[in-house]
């Protein structure tokens, strides 16, 4: 399958020709016909879970900038985007962005870090968030900001955009070979990874010093805290058993408790997974990608290196594993969960449904819509299953011009309790306000998933929205990327 022969959602004019779609493919994605306005609205009415209150239904997803400065602090770009995650109207913002808990875990030379040379660089972000977000919704109040923390694993870069330099738990038949790791590379001790769970907690303790909310504990996409999750095959006290790989998780929140008793902690985790793709090499050729095709061979099988896919079959779900982890972050009172799945690294397709490739990804193999509808699913699974959590959802921006509408029927059929927004809140980040307030509906600015937002800092350029945001598009960075792209 390209891009080509997928029906552009652009093209279909209205709600109805949307839902005719939808049932065409035979997929289950709800969708309202019209849209509730004011404090009726679905998206618009408050949570309460016991001490947990957020005043509407609006989320904004972590969305980094690879635009910090090199020491780890903001970045003008950084303050800007903390500002638009306000105009949102969103009251629960999750994370803002992936902070480091360390320099050597950065994923980018330009990631945040939590450290005391940052701490008012860091303040300033929530400060600017809230002021914005007071002048689009008119108070604060039931306003829910948190720090997503952090540490990069197989994926960390903290010097230079185009040198890996990854700390991993085992050795990954694929990913291994992907990053030219020698069979002798070595995995993190047991000691190393006590070190990362205690700067885990001094992380939460700044965090919570400067008056965020809440902390992530981030546990998705390839990162560390999603690799503990797939480490069956590593040996000792992190590896192995489920009781192991969680292990990570819970010296993580047990310490945050002891040092920072005041603050909340969430997880954002890949509640499935998928072996990594690459483009079809007999439909590559002259510059163009070819659609994505699983990689790997029958001698991985039973495949012992994901989380929440079947061994037997690891291109399929298996929630399993999903639900017990789940079951344990009851146990251990974290009630924000927000479900995303795979990782942007090895198989974004899963990740974040999209028409256009990033430059190293490859032709979508299906129809974004389904991959839409696979994290629908589960997320809407996991929330029958655990209705005492408060979800968040995820891959809505694909959707464009019927997200409100697919949005408020989420949330008002109980599928998820917030509708998350990723990439759309780098184009518009008022989407779900408007459409909410009445305001006029600005299709221009709507997210068309052209992917240039990944393609950028694949670059080591800072991610943005170039084609539709007037900040970016009329940049030098514009330009630069402009080139890097031709030069692929």
């Amino acid at each position: 399958m390209s891009a080509q022969t997928i029906l552009r959602l652009g093209a279909l004019k209205d709600v109805a020709r949307f839902q005719e779609h939808v049932q065409a493919l035979q997929l289950n994605i709800p969708c309202d016909s019209t849209i509730v306005r004011g404090a009726e609205s679905p998206l618009r009415k408050p949570l309460a879970h016991g001490e947990i209150k957020i005043g509407n239904r609006i989320a904004v997803q972590p969305m980094e900038g690879w635009d910090g400065t090199a020491d780890g602090n903001p970045s003008e770009h950084t303050i800007r985007r903390w500002k638009r995650f306000g105009q949102s109207g969103g009251k629960l913002v999750w994370g803002g962005e992936a902070v480091a808990v360390s320099h050597e875990g950065r994923a980018n030379p330009n990631q945040l870090v939590a450290a005391e040379h940052t701490r008012k660089g860091i303040a300033k972000l929530r400060e600017v968030l809230i002021e914005e977000h007071r002048g689009t919704t008119g108070s604060d109040e039931g306003l829910l900001i948190g720090l997503q923390l952090t540490h990069s694993g197989r994926f960390c870069r903290p010097n230079t955009h185009n040198k890996p330099e990854p700390r991993i738990l085992y050795h990954h038949p694929i990913l291994d070979r992907r990053l030219g790791l020698p069979r002798d590379y070595p995995i993190l001790t047991d000691g190393e990874i006590g070190s990362i769970v205690e700067k885990f907690h001094r992380a939460a303790k700044m965090t919570d010093e400067l008056g965020f909310d809440f902390v992530d504990v981030k546990h998705c996409h390839g990162y560390l805290g999603h690799e503990f999750l797939s480490a069956h095959t590593r040996e000792g006290k992190y590896g192995g058993s489920f009781e192991n790989r969680t292990r990570f998780l819970r010296e993580v929140v047990q310490g945050i408790r002891s040092v920072a008793p005041g603050i909340r902690v969430g997880v954002r985790f890949s509640a499935f997974d998928s072996v990594p793709f690459h483009p079809d090499p007999a439909l590559s050729g002259n510059g163009k990608l070819g659609p994505g095709i699983p990689e790997f061979q029958e001698n991985l099988i039973p495949y012992r290196w994901g989380f929440g896919v079947k061994q037997s079959d690891p291109t399929q779900v298996d929630l399993t594993e999903t639900i017990q982890f789940l079951s344990l972050l009851e146990e251990l009172d974290i009630r924000l969960v927000n479900v995303t799945a795979g990782s942007p690294y090895y198989n974004p397709h899963i990740q974040r449904p999209a028409l256009y490739p990033p430059s190293d990804g490859y032709q979508p193999p299906e129809d974004p819509l389904f991959g839409v509808a696979r994290q629908m699913r589960v997320t809407r699974e996991l929330k029958r299953q655990f209705p005492n959590l408060i979800f968040v959802g995820t891959a809505y921006s694909y959707l464009q011009d019927f997200l409100p509408e697919v949005a408020q029927a989420a949330v008002r059929e109980g599928w998820t309790d917030f509708a998350g927004l990723g990439r759309m809140v780098l184009a518009y980040p008022e989407i779900l306000w408007d459409a909410t307030e009445g305001n006029e509906f600005q299709h221009k600015r709507i997210c068309r998933t052209f992917s240039d937002c990944t393609t950028a800092p694949r670059k080591g350029l800072p991610s943005g929205c170039y084609p539709l945001d007037s900040y970016y598009k009329s940049s030098e960075l514009a330009q630069q990327l402009k080139v890097a792209k031709a030069e692929r």
